[in-house]
């Protein structure tokens, strides 16, 4: 039998497609281009700025952070002087950004779910009130906030020598909230980690506890355990001590008070004007969040004898995370960035120490970089946090 030849054997072979009509070579070349008009202006800008400083006789580098700050701090979580280094005051100024980040942040949560709740309550009034909050104050700029709670501050209390007094050991006036705390003792210490080890072991008992009532249908009330031990535990210790009550009580003393702690004006309107004007933006996404379970899971909870506290807990806020978590990251991440506003109204945050110590060297470069990279850093973990558990609240298919 004759071998089938193939046919159009002798046909011409098509020619190449130019590179300028492939798709894959194209991009290739452009991603070139792209980097090297990236290449040269970084190249530019850097050139631009060396002759500039050297014209100028300024040095660089981060060699400075090892001189003495010379300036003082009024507010720090750690002991702090003058003649501390540059880097000792900087990192004052991200422990006070982390201080009021993270305290603002944990009330803007509590606050922020309160109206979100109060939003969609069947009671006329409640629910009014809460939607006059939220439209008042999103439409309210972050600054201007600030600018009046801490004139509140400074013009509704007294000075010192007339501070408000409404019970032993507190006192109100424009210096701030000045409180008795209890003396320096090892009690304290010896309490804080017996209740820091209870909320560990208490967490390993909630995941037992769920692990256990998926098995066995059986609920176990670790929360209860928990709570009960966190309070009952730390006062056995402190009973053990020998019941120290020696107090701090915070006397005047010339214009000032001494002893007992105090919490600055600066640092209270910073954080009443962060959390007040960023819950208003948590409580709509709180809102939205609910409003996103369907009525049918709700009647369903209610036929089987749950409570409206119930329902609420254990059938919508779980559904309503899913939701809620990744609009509630952003409004997090902003309330850290918009707390560099504290230079406004004369709080020590990171931004504002930056700032004076680039005004002593001149190294405004090196300065703007740290603070770049800081609230960087306070981004991106806060992000991380956030992802891992919206990841872990959300729904496997199977």
């Amino acid at each position: 039998m004759q071998q089938d030849m193939p046919q159009n054997a002798d046909a011409p072979m098509p020619s190449a497609v130019p590179f300028w009509r492939d798709e894959a070579k194209r991009a290739i070349v452009f991603q070139i281009v792209a980097l090297l008009i990236v290449a040269g202006a970084s190249y530019y800008l850097y050139s631009n700025t060396q002759a500039n400083l050297e014209r100028q006789s300024i040095a660089t580098g981060f060699g400075f952070l090892d001189k003495e700050a010379s300036f003082e701090i009024g507010e720090s979580v750690i002991e702090y002087s003058a003649a501390d280094t540059y880097t000792k005051a900087l990192l004052v100024g991200a422990l006070n950004t982390l201080k009021v980040s993270f305290i603002g942040i944990v009330l803007t949560l509590i606050l922020g779910t309160i109206i979100g709740i109060a939003r969609l309550s069947s009671n006329w009034l409640v629910s009014k009130l809460a939607g006059g909050f939220i439209e008042v104050m999103q439409n309210i700029p972050v600054l201007l906030q600030l600018f009046f709670w801490y004139a509140i501050f400074y013009e509704a209390f007294p000075s010192p020598r007339q501070a408000l007094n409404p019970f032993e050991g507190l006192f109100l006036c424009n210096r701030g909230m000045i409180f008795a705390v209890p003396e320096s003792h090892a009690a304290h210490a010896a309490m804080g980690w017996t209740f820091l080890i209870v909320l560990i072991v208490g967490w390993f008992l909630n995941r037992w506890g769920h692990k256990r009532q998926e098995a066995t249908g059986i609920p176990f009330p670790a929360l209860r355990i928990t709570a009960a031990a966190a309070i009952l535990l730390p006062l056995l210790v402190w009973v053990i001590y020998g019941t120290p009550t020696a107090m701090d009580i915070p006397a005047l003393r010339g214009f000032n008070f001494q002893g007992g702690v105090t919490v600055s004006p600066e640092f209270s309107a910073l954080l009443l004007g962060l959390v007040i004007y960023t819950s208003a933006f948590v409580a709509e996404i709180v809102r939205a969040g609910i409003q996103s379970v369907g009525r049918g899971q709700i009647e369903a909870a209610m036929a089987v004898g749950l409570r409206p506290g119930q329902v609420l807990q254990l059938v919508v806020l779980p559904q309503a995370l899913r939701v809620i978590i990744p609009p509630l990251t952003s409004q997090m991440l902003n309330l850290t960035k918009n707390s560099s506003l504290a230079i406004a109204i004369g709080y020590a945050d990171f931004v504002a120490i930056t700032n004076t110590m680039i005004n002593q060297t001149g190294q405004a470069i090196e300065g703007v970089a740290l603070i770049m990279l800081v609230f960087l850093f306070f981004s991106l973990s806060t992000s991380l946090f956030m992802n891992w558990y919206n990841k872990k609240m959300a729904l496997v298919e199977r």
